[in-house]
């Protein structure tokens, strides 16, 4: 199946590099690819203030690249879409085309 290009796919490809323009919010998308995951939790394992985290997944929430889920006292934060994943591992195997050597079968030092 052929994709015909339109201006909103182009805002869309758009939204997903100006989110990933940003490292924080990056590591963010990669740790949403593993887990749904709370706020401070990802604060703390991405070694940023709540504050930053708060701010960034507003961010990612207005592109809507991530959903927030209340549940009791706490919102659960996850990506939007499984395809966000999926297009996440394929941009991971392109870093790997580019720079082959950050990763091998003794494990990878890509950071």
């Amino acid at each position: 199946m052929t994709l015909t290009a339109t201006i909103s796919h182009a805002e869309a490809v758009t939204r997903l590099g100006r989110a990933l323009a940003d490292e924080t919010r990056t590591q963010i998308l990669l740790a949403l690819r593993e887990a749904p995951a709370i706020p401070s939790d990802l604060a703390d394992a991405l070694g940023v203030s709540r504050q930053v985290m708060s701010n960034q997944l507003a961010c990612l929430r207005g592109c809507d690249l991530v959903a927030a889920v209340r549940e009791g006292r706490h919102t659960w934060y996850r990506l939007s879409d499984d395809h966000i994943a999926h297009a996440l591992d394929e941009l991971l195997r392109v870093t790997l085309f580019v720079d082959p050597g950050c990763c091998s079968t003794e494990g990878c030092t890509c950071s």
